[in-house]
């Protein structure tokens, strides 16, 4: 018997026994309690997570824009600032 015979044949018997076995039963179990665990937890996608770090990288640049905008009005005016980070 070839080495990738004998391979394969390992293979089919192993997810055989998986099948046949409380394996496949205990893994839905387990699956099932962590999905409802993390549906009670607050979290959120990666996805939702990274538009939602582009979005405040957006709000930052903007805001920066616009405190130096209102540093130059005031400047203009001859007025001094009231308050800052």
């Amino acid at each position: 018997m070839k080495p990738t015979d004998l391979f394969n044949d390992l293979q089919s018997k192993v997810s055989e026994a998986l099948r046949n076995s409380p394996a496949k039963d205990i893994e839905k179990n387990v699956r099932s309690m962590m999905t409802q665990g993390f549906a009670r937890l607050d979290l959120v996608t990666r996805e939702e997570f990274d538009v939602q770090s582009q979005v405040l990288a957006r709000t930052r640049a903007r805001l920066e824009e616009l405190e130096a905008r209102v540093a130059e009005l005031e400047r203009r005016a001859g007025g001094t600032p009231t308050g800052g980070a």
